[in-house]
């Protein structure tokens, strides 16, 4: 299929430019109209980051075919909370939608014209949160549907338009009111991750946790939104190494394969696959590079807090009509 010219692509860089490379070949092959940059600054206690970032920043000067190029670059180094965050902000401040990728997010040629088709297809489908180039599965129900909607979709290369990230707030300001008045629960039917959930969210509110991930999927099912996810993998992580910000440790997902879509797209009826979920939530606790050792005791403190919940919600409704 020929690339899609009439296209944003916002590309997230640091310090890396073994994968920058990589990354930035598959942009440069989709030829987008427009190329919004992304960059954070070295970290003063690595020597070594001036040089590598520099080396990074000149791999994407490289831009052989038409296109329009704005650059938000930090010289300060900001971490990759807040730099995604700010940069994003940036990103759907200058465009009405983006295909966005980090530096370590490899993706197929076939990611391009997918998400620039169903960018289309969903712009004013407000269900819709994100189209996804991540399915952990390798592959699902390819013979039904070209992609499915799912409250799961990651974010290792995605695409949205600015009415889905107007909803973001890294600060996650809704987040205590949501879990007391047991948000999660409507979510995820298990128990053990729902708490392994509830722990993560917790973390990423009280700034234990350099992500914007969490912040972002909250922001998505607090509006009760769907995302898309492909039949196939679209997109492989190649970022898994010691010098990475988060994903330091071996991933039985890491440098998964990636595969072509097949085009035409075969649509379906825009509503999220429970089977999908289910199948889901049993494999991203494996994914996640966040994620903490769930370990006896930290169990055994979510059971806790999960017992006091309910028995506080139990209460306040045997008052409530008491008076």
């Amino acid at each position: 299929m020929e690339p899609r010219t009439n296209v944003t692509v916002a590309f997230c860089i640091f310090n890396r430019p073994e994968p920058t490379a990589r990354v930035f070949a598959e942009i440069a092959r989709a030829r987008p109209a427009k190329l919004l940059l992304i960059a954070d600054g070295p970290r003063e206690h690595q020597p070594a980051d001036a040089k590598l970032c520099q080396e990074t920043r000149s791999i994407v000067e490289h831009i052989n075919w038409p296109c329009e190029v704005q650059r938000n670059y930090s010289e300060t180094n900001l971490g990759l909370r807040r730099r995604m965050s700010s940069g994003l902000d940036w990103v759907f401040e200058q465009v009405e939608e983006a295909i966005v990728l980090e530096d370590d997010c490899l993706p197929d040629p076939s990611f391009f014209p997918y998400c620039c088709e169903l960018l289309e297809k969903y712009r004013n489908d407000e269900r819709v949160a994100i189209i996804s180039g991540l399915n952990v599965l390798g592959e699902w129900k390819p013979e039904q549907s070209s992609y499915h909607f799912s409250h799961f979709a990651g974010i290792w290369g995605w695409a949205a338009w600015r009415r889905t990230w107007k909803n973001f707030d890294l600060a996650m300001q809704k987040w205590p009111e949501a879990d007391e008045g047991g948000f999660l629960d409507q979510c995820i039917p298990e128990v053990d991750f729902r708490n392994e959930m509830r722990l993560a969210f917790q973390r990423a509110f009280d700034g234990r946790m350099n992500t914007w991930a969490y912040p972002f999927l909250f922001s998505r099912w607090l509006c009760g939104k769907i995302d898309i996810l492909p039949s196939v993998n679209l997109v492989t992580n190649v970022g898994f190494a010691p010098g990475a910000t988060n994903c330091t440790v071996a991933n039985p997902f890491a440098e998964m394969q990636r595969r072509n879509l097949v085009f035409p797209l075969r649509h379906g009826p825009v509503i999220c696959d429970d089977e999908l979920d289910r199948r889901l939530r049993q494999t991203i606790p494996q994914v996640n590079p966040q994620r903490r050792s769930f370990t006896v005791w930290n169990r055994l403190v979510a059971w806790l807090r999960e017992f006091v919940g309910r028995a506080s919600n139990v209460v306040r409704r045997v008052m409530q009509r008491s008076i």
